[in-house]
């Protein structure tokens, strides 16, 4: 590929409202250079997440475009000298890495080491919907659960018809012998918090009653997106020794209430690996390798329920409004 050869882009320049246009701008920029054990892909699709959206609106003022995105799935441009693991024209699917420019894009530059063949089944589009949200619930739970085929006990997963909720809901049922009890209010986020696998769906609003009445001799395992003022309850509804995992930042966070249990706090931040190029980097290929072998077995399915056809700024501005809403259920994909 010719080193001049620019692509068009999605950037953003400050953070702004999504409402403001210049919140996310169209752009042509370089094709990324590729590092040795880079990928180029060739973006198809997108997915927004949470993460997406905080970075876009919380960004400092730049004078170079700032290419945001992580979820992606394409194919396989060209490969770094020291590419092993693809060849041009496979199809990929990859989470990215914080501290490079994003999905957002024609072309994307990310390492081999956390990209994976998609699985052949799904659409690019359906595809893209899974990788970030697949990793935080994998981490979660066979890293800092350590939770095995064989592992028993009483999972919670709050905000079960989120991203991460409904696929780690789906592994856990899979590849655990666990109860698995969400939380969900609204009438159509519970009956998709049933139709990933949940055993029960409680609502969030009355969690200390409902949890303790859906396992009254407490949670083993708690997953906690949303943990601003649910310490207290917390260390209420679950069993002594056990464990939570959170992937929220709440501000003056204290944890003292979860000591008389000896209750184990966990933090789950998927670009750990990618950021400190840790020797287990590759670990991430793996379990999206595992992972779309088990979505081509029909053991687990895209959790993708809203797709925009339009790789356009206009078309991730409606894509951020849509996960800004906070009523998503299941998550939104962009694709060419």
């Amino acid at each position: 590929m010719d080193d001049m050869a620019s692509m068009t882009a999605v950037a953003s320049f400050a953070g702004l409202p999504i409402e403001d246009p210049n919140s996310l701008v169209d752009v042509r920029t370089p094709v990324p250079e590729l590092r040795p054990r880079d990928v180029l892909v060739r973006v198809m699709a997108v997915s927004v997440n949470p993460v997406d959206v905080k970075t876009r609106a919380t960004l400092p003022k730049s004078d170079t475009p700032v290419i945001l995105g992580f979820d992606a799935a394409g194919t396989v441009e060209a490969v770094g000298a020291q590419v092993s693991s693809f060849a041009v024209g496979d199809e990929v699917w990859y989470a990215g890495d914080i501290g490079r420019q994003g999905s957002n894009a024609e072309f994307e530059a990310v390492d081999e080491r956390i990209v994976a063949r998609k699985p052949t089944t799904l659409s690019f589009a359906d595809a893209a919907a899974l990788p970030l949200t697949t990793i935080t619930a994998w981490e979660a739970l066979f890293d800092r659960f350590e939770l095995t085929e064989n592992s028993q006990g009483t999972l919670l997963v709050l905000g079960a018809a989120g991203g991460v909720g409904s696929i780690l809901i789906q592994l856990a049922r899979a590849l655990t012998k666990l109860k698995v009890i969400g939380t969900a209010s609204r009438d159509d986020s519970r009956r998709w918090a049933t139709s990933m696998g949940a055993d029960d769906v409680i609502d969030h609003h009355h969690l200390r009653e409902e949890a303790l009445a859906a396992a009254p001799d407490g949670i083993d395992y708690l997953f906690s997106p949303h943990t601003a003022g649910n310490v207290e309850t917390y260390a209420a509804i679950m069993r002594p020794f056990g464990h939570i995992t959170a992937i929220d930042e709440p501000p003056n966070l204290n944890l003292l209430p979860l000591k008389d249990k000896s209750i184990t706090w966990h933090w789950e931040f998927m670009f750990t690996r990618s950021k400190f190029e840790t020797p287990d980097m590759v670990e991430q290929q793996r379990l999206l390798t595992r992972t779309a072998q088990l979505v081509d077995d029909g053991v687990l399915r895209t959790t993708a329920t809203r797709t925009i056809d339009d790789f356009t700024a206009h078309g991730l501005r409606e894509a951020h409004e849509a996960v800004e809403s906070g009523r998503m259920t299941g998550k939104v994909t962009v694709h060419r």
